[in-house]
């Protein structure tokens, strides 16, 4: 990022939807780059209401080609539970290809001792089964996700021949409500940019908040959506003008949120 891209963070407060757990480098990079980052999580994780279908899952894993990853939730879940079986996720996995959305779940799964096949060029699920055609056709890919996932990629793995496992790792859930009043309070302080990393952290916002208030933020601040389908959450919500980062590195959000900040600082200096 250019020195004149970089200082149009400087002083910029920027609203990060996803919880802190999961946002640690993007943290840094924001302070790093003057930005002063609030953590407002609008989605909360559960284990889901019955374990049968994941447990079965862990059981078969000598019997599965593929696992695709599509969120750090997705490993955490399946590591959680590993732990309560007694069981080891990496010893179960040691013959299996893992498929990756993104460098950030490729290097969460490695850090958990797993070895990454591929990671997605274009950082969504779909484009996993789209990347991987020519691999999938009569092969066992297990998909650990969340019960609120969008069904693209089951319906694109299916038409490739794959031999789809879905299952339940993990719930999606609205915040607390005992939290309503401070969130409240920082949605009312100055807020340059919010970032949203997924379709439920945009419902859930419009809801909090409720349509028209939702719309009102969306026009005094910047909304930046990473990656296409959040993208189109927002379009969706009737958010005016928002940002899209092209994928999930931090680099990327840096650099959409930089470029639209130094854009309106430019724009106002020649209208000075």
């Amino acid at each position: 990022m250019g020195k004149a891209s970089a200082n149009a963070l400087v002083g910029k407060r920027v609203v990060v939807t996803r919880a802190a757990e999961q946002s640690e480098a993007l943290f840094n990079a924001l302070c790093e780059g003057g930005a002063v980052p609030v953590f407002l999580p609008m989605l909360m994780f559960a284990p889901p209401d019955d374990f049968t279908q994941l447990d079965q899952a862990i059981g078969n894993l000598a019997d599965t080609d593929w696992v695709f990853l599509t969120s750090q939730n997705a490993l955490r879940a399946l590591e959680q539970r590993c732990r309560h079986l007694r069981v080891s996720l990496a010893e179960r996995l040691s013959q299996v290809r893992i498929a990756a959305v993104g460098p950030a779940t490729a290097e969460a799964a490695e850090s958990a001792g797993l070895r990454v096949s591929y990671i997605a060029k274009k950082h969504r699920g779909v484009a996993l089964a789209e990347e991987l055609a020519g691999e999938l056709n009569n092969k066992s890919v297990l998909l650990p996700r969340s019960d609120r996932a969008n069904r693209a990629l089951v319906e694109a793995l299916s038409n490739l021949g794959a031999r789809v496992v879905e299952v339940v790792a993990y719930r999606t859930l609205r915040p607390d409500g005992d939290e309503a009043q401070h969130r409240q309070r920082l949605l009312r302080e100055r807020v340059d940019a919010v970032l949203f990393f997924s379709p439920s952290a945009v419902r859930h916002l419009q809801e909090f908040l409720g349509a028209e208030e939702f719309c009102e933020l969306s026009r005094k601040s910047a909304f930046a959506a990473v990656g296409p389908v959040t993208m189109r959450a927002l379009q969706e919500a009737g958010a005016a003008g928002a940002i899209l980062a092209q994928d999930t590195t931090v680099n990327s959000i840096l650099e959409a949120l930089a470029s639209f900040f130094s854009h309106i600082e430019q724009a106002g200096a020649k209208r000075a």
